[in-house]
């Protein structure tokens, strides 16, 4: 018995614990510069033993704590965990040039098969004798290749006002530990010299069929203890790099339940 309530308490710590993780996100500060993440996985109902598929919405920031200018990131890393899977296996693959200097439609039009996510980016724009505006660019990830043949993310996002299209290439590097998943992507100067990244969201989500069989872009268990119902699942971590200045890491946990 008691044993029974030992448990039982636990479970009651974890269910309020993954309701206050759930409510809010995680972030790091480092002086003036504050970054955050916010991570939704679903289904939350999973296996224990086995993946499943799933999608992954992840939600970033960078402000700074007294309202001043945002320094510029030159480089995004997005780490997946070790949990999960990504597999492209028998998807379609989009080459990078077709979406060069295109708009939200074309990109589609050329390389649909290939979508693997959509979301949208806030970046503030900075022009001389102006005042910093918020530029609002949607965005389309797709499967892709780079030149030596590894995984790669191309992450299109066009904005309509002013009219801009960039190509952000996240190359997929595979590693031992906690995120063994890597999108690593260096922001071309195009981006950064005077548009600086503000907040994002992105969600990857796609199911596709090869050799008969329904495969998932993403899949991942419920790592729960034995007995239990319910566990913690690390969605993703963030590490931002800025030019001439900080490198911050940021890691969003979720709560699962077994299915």
């Amino acid at each position: 018995m008691r044993r029974s309530a030992a448990r039982a308490a636990l479970a009651v710590l974890a269910a309020f614990a993954l309701a206050s993780t759930a409510a809010r996100g995680e972030r790091a500060q480092q002086g003036n510069l504050i970054v955050s993440l916010n991570g939704k996985i679903s289904p939350r109902k999973l296996p224990r033993d086995h993946a499943a598929p799933v999608a992954i919405r992840l939600s970033g920031s960078i402000r700074t704590a007294d309202g001043s200018p945002l320094p510029r990131a030159s480089r995004i890393e997005l780490g997946l965990s070790g949990l999960g899977l990504l597999s492209t296996r028998g998807l379609a693959v989009c080459p990078r040039a077709r979406l060069r200097n295109a708009d939200t439609r074309q990109a589609l039009a050329r390389c649909a098969p290939a979508l693997v996510g959509s979301g949208h980016l806030y970046t503030q724009a900075f022009i001389p004798h102006q005042a910093p505006f918020t530029v609002r660019s949607r965005l389309l990830a797709f499967n892709g290749r780079t030149n030596g043949g590894g995984a790669a993310v191309w992450v299109h996002g066009f904005a309509a006002d002013p009219p801009a299209a960039v190509v952000l290439p996240f190359v997929v590097r595979r590693r031992a530990g906690a995120f063994s998943t890597l999108l690593v992507a260096r922001v071309p100067s195009a981006v950064g010299t005077r548009s600086h990244l503000a907040r994002f969201q992105l969600t990857f989500a796609r199911r596709f069929t090869y050799r008969g069989r329904r495969r998932s872009y993403l899949s991942a268990p419920c790592p729960a203890p034995p007995g239990f119902t319910a566990g913690f699942l690390s969605v993703a971590r963030a590490t931002y790099s800025f030019a001439g200045g900080p490198r911050l890491r940021v890691e969003t946990v979720r709560g699962c339940r077994v299915r």
